[in-house]
């Protein structure tokens, strides 16, 4: 409602190209719920309408200009007031003067750079959108709308096998092996657990997904660990030989590309987490780190590159015994599904990066939700 000619005089729309048959992807909001919105590759233009609609007939909307902008955003929940801005585009659609009927203005932003992925976490938000303002004198009025952005990889020249052997001194020694150090998100994560020496009585093994979010930097740093997925792999006491596989499939959970530090703000790292618990209720572990990375269901031929042929060296750690450690109760699980990749966009793909691999025990386990 307006009280003396003041509050909402017009509505602002924002309408793109081609919106009825651009594909969509869900995004994760603040309070753990899923919208969806339109998704946008690097490098991929875009383009629309603007419509203004004033809300009664025969009034004049006086402004002092119309732009419209292209933002991308960090926003850190501990510092709310300040936005970090890593793309920023600003178009003029009017100069300053009156309006006196509904009108419609267009605008493009040729292939724009995107060079993250949107991402919803525990501690920090990065998203992407359009912001319309009508600048006045006492109250703008803005409109915006939010954009999802997928970045996609190339596939990994180096993709070498995580092989290790782990145990307690005089007491269990096994040896586990991942097909992979690098996945996409539909990925299936193969492997194996070897039993070289059992000593001790354990009740079950499983194996968690974790994700880990860091934030901030120096002494302000905060880290927040979810298990996205868990998995029992073993009940009962293995036998010294015996042999025991992993099969866990990526596609069904909520997972993002892995993110190093991103724009210097934060990053999302993800970690396979081997777990022992034996009869007395001790719990032991280990945990690997691993890439993830988003392909596409069709590449453009000029992308297209031939297959390169996967490596699986044993990193010459299989001779190096190193113990367990014990860890309060795990996290519980949680998951939903992941969008699929785009069939066709002008992309800008990005290499890998390699992960760090975790060689001893002393990275911590969460141990309650985040």
């Amino acid at each position: 409602m307006s009280f003396f000619g003041f509050g909402q005089s017009a509505e602002i729309d924002i309408i793109l190209d081609g919106a009825a048959t651009r594909r969509t992807a869900e995004v994760k909001t603040e309070d753990g719920k899923k919208e969806r919105l339109f998704l946008f590759f690097d490098g991929e233009s875009l383009s629309g309408k603007v419509n203004i609609t004033l809300k009664r007939p025969g009034y004049k909307l006086e402004h002092q200009g119309i732009k419209i902008e292209f933002l991308g955003q960090i926003e850190l929940y501990y510092d709310r007031g300040n936005h970090h801005e890593f793309t920023s585009l600003v178009k003029e659609l009017a100069r300053p003067g009156e309006l006196h009927h509904n009108t419609s203005y267009d605008f493009d932003f040729n292939q724009v750079e995107k060079p993250y992925e949107v991402y919803t976490g525990t501690n920090v938000k990065l998203r992407y959108f359009l912001r319309v303002t009508v600048v006045r004198r006492l109250t703008d009025l803005v409109k915006e709308l939010d954009l999802a952005v997928h970045t996609l990889s190339s596939y990994p020249e180096m993709n070498s096998s995580i092989k290790m052997e782990v145990g307690i001194e005089d007491s269990l020694h096994i040896e586990f092996e991942y097909n992979k150090s690098k996945y996409h998100l539909k990925d299936v994560i193969v492997g194996k657990i070897y039993f070289l020496l059992v000593r001790i009585k354990i009740r079950h093994m499983e194996i968690a997904i974790i994700r880990r979010e860091t934030t901030g930097s120096g002494p302000n740093v905060f880290n927040e660990n979810e298990t996205i997925a868990k998995y029992e792999i073993m009940d009962g006491s293995p036998v010294r030989g015996e042999s025991i596989p992993i099969r866990v499939f990526l596609a069904g959970y909520d997972l993002t590309p892995t993110m190093r530090d991103i724009n210097k703000k934060f990053s999302v790292r993800y970690y396979l987490n081997l777990v022992l618990v034996d009869e007395e209720e001790r719990r032991y572990f280990k945990q690997q780190e691993i890439t993830l990375w988003r392909k596409g269901d069709r590449i453009r031929k000029s992308l297209q590159m031939a297959p390169v042929p996967v490596t699986t060296p044993t990193n010459g750690e299989n001779d190096q015994v190193q113990a367990f450690e014990k860890i309060p109760t795990p996290v519980s699980e949680e998951a939903s599904p992941v969008d699929s990749s785009p069939e066709n966009a002008p992309l800008k793909v990005a290499p890998l990066e390699d992960a760090p691999r975790e060689d001893s025990f002393v990275e911590d386990v969460p141990t309650e939700d985040a």
